[in-house]
């Protein structure tokens, strides 16, 4: 079975999956163009999140039978449009959890603190103790949006400190430590608020200008979830307002994103989608992703 890595995967998982006798091909930073002259003999595809597998992609990939996402989102693959021509996508949810939620509790500190704003003042030869006085986590209602696992990482962490956590999901949903409330109420009553939802038709822009106006004034909004999920020009509008305190950014809408009217806010901290930049979640990622295509191979091997 031929398995194309299209974009970093640990050099682990690669060793394993050849000691399982695949034959591994890896061929990082193609264009779209030179994707879809790729694919073709391929039967098995893994990309991150640099690689986009579109129609175009997956028309081409006549022996493709398995397409993995090391990662948690699938909106850079055309998953009903694969799996129509009988492709499986699978991805790693569990993988990078407690890397993403350990990045937005670090920005819900940092933005508590103007940790960022105050590096910057004494990196300019200023003293500015005065300005910099902060809020404490303890005490604060966090509301979680979209509490699968990495919501669910971000409650027990935050439970550790004293917060009152709350968390909006669509289905009943038991998370401990925390109490499930309709998306208005947590709207109304979070200091904090942290987006983990995935990017859906449903989801799309969830957080707008309707649901800012029924913030608290003041709210800190985390998102570390998928870009698109959270209007950013509304979110500008919320800053320049002061109805958002500050916001903590690590997905954008577009990736690498132009808007830096957003990014260079002075009430904004923002980092380059790195919420699974960590060695231990890329060591786990690559440990996942091989361990699905050996098992895939041996379901169908012959």
């Amino acid at each position: 079975m031929k398995v194309l890595v299209c974009d970093k995967l640990a050099d682990s998982a690669v060793q394993a999956m050849r000691d399982a006798g695949l034959e591994v091909v890896v061929k990082t930073g193609m264009t779209p163009e030179e994707l879809v002259a790729t694919v073709p003999g391929f039967h098995v595809a893994i990309v991150r999140s640099a690689t986009k597998f579109r129609k175009p992609a997956i028309d081409a990939a006549t022996d493709m039978k398995l397409i993995v996402r090391g990662g948690v989102g699938l909106d850079n693959i055309d998953v009903e449009y694969a799996e129509a021509k009988g492709i499986k996508v699978m991805n790693t949810p569990a993988a990078s959890s407690a890397s993403v939620a350990e990045l937005a509790l670090g920005f819900m500190f940092a933005l508590a603190r103007s940790i960022p704003q105050a590096t910057a003042s004494m990196k300019a030869g200023k003293w500015e103790k005065k300005q910099f006085e902060g809020i404490e986590l303890a005490g604060k209602t966090l509301g979680v949006i979209g509490a699968g696992r990495i919501g669910a990482e971000l409650i027990k962490r935050a439970n550790a400190l004293g917060m009152n956590c709350i968390f909006y999901r669509r289905t009943p949903t038991e998370v401990p430590g925390a109490r499930q409330v309709p998306l208005e109420e947590l709207l109304r009553t979070s200091d904090f608020i942290s987006m983990h939802v995935p990017l859906t038709p449903e989801t799309a822009n969830m957080l707008s200008r309707e649901q800012f106006a029924m913030m608290k004034d003041g709210v800190y909004i985390v998102h570390c979830g998928r870009g698109g999920t959270v209007d950013e020009e509304a979110l500008l509008e919320a800053l320049n307002s002061g109805k958002v305190a500050g916001a903590a950014l690590d997905v954008f809408a577009e990736e690498p994103t132009n808007n830096m009217a957003l990014v260079s806010h002075p009430n904004v901290i923002c980092s380059p989608h790195i919420g699974a930049q960590t060695k231990e979640a890329q060591d786990r990622v690559g440990d996942e992703v091989a361990s699905i295509v050996i098992e895939f191979a041996k379901a169908h091997a012959g």
